[in-house]
């Protein structure tokens, strides 16, 4: 069993005919079935008044449908989220008269270049993503997995329980899980995938978990749960930051702006830069701790920057 999540970059609502609708909040879910093969569907219903949503969507992605009814500043700014996010494969339903060559010099040099252009049809893009989900060949590592909470409840008779996705890894059944960045531990009564029921869930899967010893008041947007040893935890951050060429102001020493990673949405503050001919080379405090591997990509917001918050991204080594 294949699972794909695929960040919806359109008018609000758009999914709801391609996917059954789910759980609604500032994100709305909506999930596509067919025997084995799933789909996960995710539209940032609070964006653009807030950058988060849109954020919460590219991270947890692994592919994009970008619907584009105007060429405008809103649409650049998803441009910019997605090649920041690292999401290089998707797919763009181009509507209102707008054809293709108006499109390419907006993408060049972006992850967008190289999505696929596909018809406005609910029913074809439905198949072609189960599909692309019946194909899905993921390579999984067999070391103790993380899941990154996007939603928790209490469930009468039941207990705690969270929605997320298997960032890396495989998470089983009546394994015992570190809450980070609390000092809290869990153990996984159950997983469901898709409303069914598993033993266990590998890297790419949603998945809904019961959990034993923790309530609701011990979670958060944004926790991780893993018994992964090598994962770390800091209240600073230091890595290579690459700029995206629409970012047209320096980084400075003391600047304030939000750094995310998975589904944690931070205020940071620079405490040093140091540039040179080749590279920038950023250290920034946190507001409260991020939980993350030793390398991958953090994504770096201005929420005061007009059109365009999104800056670049930070690699960490």
């Amino acid at each position: 069993m294949a699972n794909i999540n695929v960040a919806v970059i359109a008018p609000n609502d758009y999914a709801k005919d391609i996917g059954k609708k789910g759980t609604v909040s500032d994100i709305t879910l909506y999930d596509i079935k067919q025997d084995s093969d799933t789909v996960t569907l995710m539209e940032p219903t609070g964006y653009p008044d807030r950058l988060a949503p849109l954020f919460y969507c590219a991270s947890m992605s692994d592919r994009a449908l970008v619907v584009i009814d105007a060429i405008d500043a809103r649409l650049g700014e998803c441009m910019v989220m997605l090649h920041c996010a690292g999401i290089d494969k998707g797919y763009i339903v181009l509507r209102n008269y707008i054809v293709p060559e108006q499109l390419s010099p907006l993408i060049k040099g972006t992850v967008m270049e190289n999505y696929d252009i596909i018809e406005d049809d609910a029913v074809t893009i439905r198949e072609m993503l189960l599909e692309v989900a019946r194909g899905a060949d993921y390579e999984v590592d067999n070391i103790p997995g993380a899941v990154s909470v996007d939603h928790f409840f209490h469930v009468k008779g039941v207990g705690a329980v969270i929605l997320g996705s298997v960032t890396y890894g495989v998470v089983r059944k009546h394994d015992l899980l570190n809450v980070l960045p609390t000092k809290h531990t869990a153990q996984v009564r159950s997983i469901q995938k898709h409303d069914d029921n598993f033993d266990e869930a590998v890297a790419g899967d949603r998945v809904g978990l019961a959990l034993k010893n923790v309530t609701v008041d011990d979670l958060d947007r944004g926790v991780v749960l893993t018994a992964d040893p090598d994962i770390k935890i800091s209240m600073e951050i230091s890595g290579t930051a690459e700029m995206v060429s629409f970012w047209k102001h320096p980084l400075k020493e003391g600047m304030v702006l939000h750094i995310g990673h998975w589904m944690q949405f931070v205020p940071a503050r620079i405490k040093s830069v140091e540039c040179d001919s080749e590279c920038i080379n950023v250290t920034m405090s946190l507001d409260k701790p991020i939980v993350h591997p030793a390398t991958g990509r953090i994504v770096m917001m201005y929420l005061d920057g007009g059109k365009l918050r999104v800056m670049g991204w930070i690699s960490l080594a």
